[in-house]
This record gives C-alpha cells, sequence and structure tokens, in this order.
C-alpha cells in the first residue's frame, strides 16, 4: 500500500540554473531530518535555462523530487496554485528557488504546525542584499494594503509559509486568475502564527521580481482585497467639484462687485489641468479593475502543464476542484 505524504515541498522556479542544485540539497537534507515521508514539487514557470532539465535528472533516480512544466511562464503566484492543486501532504511549504528563505526554518514551523497552528508564516526582520529601493517600496506597498483592506494581512511577509491540507483545500475553491496569495491565506482565515527571520541574499542568479513585476503584485493585491481607491476616487471628485463652485463664485464676484480685470487665463488652465489629470488618474483605477473583471469572465485556466515527473493520476488529491491539465 501506498504511504501517505506528511509534507509537500511547493518550490517554483523561473530560470534558477546557477542555485537549483544546492536548492535540491538543502531541501532534502532538512525535510530528511524530519523522519516523515515527503514530496518536492518543482514548478519550472516557462524557464530558458537547464533548471526543468536539472530536476529531471534528480527525479530519475529520486522520486521524492518532482516536476511540473509549463508550457510557458505563468508567473510566481500562478505556479504556487498549481503546486498547491498537485501536492497530497498534510503540511504544504512554499518556499522560492533563490534560496533567501533558508529551508531550515522549515524545522522550526513544524513544531508550531504540530501545536495547532493553521499557517505558520515567516515574517522577515531584515532583508539581506536588497537595495534600499526595493526594501522601502516593499515596506510601502505592506503598510499601504494593510491600511487600504479590512483583511488582516501581515506585513514583511512573503509566500514562504507552511499550511495544513485545510487552509490548500479551500484555497484551491478560490477561483480568481489575478492572484495574490499570501493575501488569500489571510482570508480564509484559521489558526495563524508568524515566525520571525532575516532574509539571505541571493546565492546565485538575480532576482525574478524587477520593478515591473513588483508594480503588478501590488496592483493584484490592493484592487484583490480593497475598493478604497474607487471610494478615493469619490472622496477627491466631490473635494474639486467643491472647490470648483467655489471658485466660480469667487470669479463671478470679481466680476460684479469689484473692477478688478479677470484675465484668468493661467488660473483656469491650472484648473483644467488639475481636474483632467484627476479624471484620467481615475479612469486608469476604473481600468484596473474593470481588467480584472473581464479576466475572470473568459474562464480560462489559470494554466497549461506541458509535462510532468514524479506525479501519477493516483496523486491527485481528494477534493480537488478539477483535474489538473
Amino acid at each position: 500500500m501506498k504511504s501517505k505524504i506528511r509534507y509537500s515541498v511547493i518550490v517554483p522556479m523561473y530560470n534558477e540554473e546557477a542555485v537549483i542544485q544546492e536548492t535540491c540539497l538543502r531541501l532534502k537534507s532538512v525535510m530528511n531530518r524530519t523522519g516523515e515521508t515527503y514530496e518536492l514539487i518543482f514548478i519550472n514557470d516557462g524557464s530558458r535555462d537547464r533548471s526543468a532539465e536539472i530536476i529531471r535528472e534528480h527525479n530519475y533516480w529520486d522520486p521524492t523530487i518532482k516536476l511540473i512544466d509549463f508550457s510557458r511562464n505563468f508567473g510566481h503566484q500562478i505556479a504556487i496554485t498549481a503546486g498547491m492543486d498537485y501536492a497530497a501532504g498534510d503540511a504544504v511549504i512554499i518556499i522560492d528557488a533563490d534560496l533567501q528563505d533558508p529551508p531550515e526554518l522549515i524545522l522550526e514551523m513544524i513544531p508550531k504546525w504540530q501545536d495547532g497552528f493553521e499557517v505558520v508564516y515567516a515574517k522577515r526582520t531584515k532583508r539581506n542584499g536588497e537595495s534600499k529601493f526595493k526594501k522601502w517600496s516593499a515596506s510601502l506597498f505592506y503598510r499601504v494594503l494593510k491600511a487600504s483592506t479590512d483583511v488582516p494581512i501581515p506585513v514583511d511577509t512573503g509566500d514562504f509559509r507552511l499550511m495544513d491540507r485545510r487552509v490548500v483545500n479551500e484555497l484551491r475553491r478560490l477561483p480568481e486568475n489575478n492572484r495574490f496569495v499570501r493575501g488569500l491565506v489571510s482570508w480564509v482565515g484559521f489558526r495563524q502564527t508568524a515566525l520571525e527571520y532575516e532574509r539571505d541574499e541571493r546565492t546565485a542568479g538575480e532576482t525574478k521580481y524587477p520593478l515591473k513585476r513588483m508594480i503588478k503584485l501590488s496592483l493584484d493585491g490592493i484592487t484583490s482585497f480593497s475598493f478604497k481607491p474607487l471610494k478615493l476616487a469619490g472622496y477627491l471628485g466631490s473635494m474639486l467639484s467643491g472647490s470648483g463652485f467655489l471658485y466660480f463664485i469667487y470669479v463671478l464676484y470679481m466680476a460684479f462687485f469689484t473692477d478688478v480685470t479677470m484675465r484668468g487665463w493661467p488660473s483656469i488652465i491650472g484648473v483644467l489641468l488639475i481636474f483632467n489629470g484627476f479624471i484620467l488618474l481615475m479612469l486608469g483605477v476604473l481600468g484596473e479593475y474593470i481588467g480584472r473583471i473581464y479576466d475572470e469572465t473568459k474562464g480560462r485556466p489559470l494554466y497549461i502543464v506541458r509535462d510532468s515527473y514524479g506525479i501519477a493520476s493516483q496523486d491527485w488529491p481528494a477534493g480537488q476542484r478539477e483535474k489538473p491539465l
């Protein structure tokens, strides 16, 4: 009879050839110390280097190492979602392949899970090897998100976490396309606790979250969990309309009750620029929300799997919303 898997480790990867060998070795070393059954599920998110080939070679002689190979790059959050779809463990651990999040911390997460916590997330106290701008922008994003939503999303946390099977099953019921996984984990609730650590510098390779992807992730987080930008448009619109009305009263007063000539061109141009800029800004905010509504109505699958290694049909977990493609 096939033994039940205790831990599933999800490792999304994108062009991690320089570090993936070391990632495998460290994860194997950590999970072997648990003394229980486990699987390492690597999701190749459209890598253009030898990342997938290296994992395939490992899978040939080690059945605990498995690979999901996407047909193209679908994004980090979708890769995590695919890993949860295929994971069969009682506890599911998400960790990036770049080793900035130390795999050894998993051994500290497990006791907290065994104590009854259903989510154990890693909270960064220090971010080594990152630029001041990235640290500042990340800190600003988390605090803006916290102020914008009623969902208590922890600040200074990434996707590195351990989740109970019940939490994963609930996450897999959420079908949205523009996913912000750490926000969804907070939204589903359950007992959650933090584990503080210092994030390491990358051992090799380059960041897979440049400014463009960071902005996309930020927009996904804010638009998925907050309507306050839309409400802000109403508040600012009311303020500007009130200011415009007061200015109109002032112009009438100066025209009828004083001898001052109202030349007006600079002030009119200034007011027009303010109002038109505000309108375009709010159209952009509305466009972000409408674009996400459009994505949801298409009904396309979140990802397409070109091939998988080490994962048979009987490995699909019970209760999955549909079979992976």
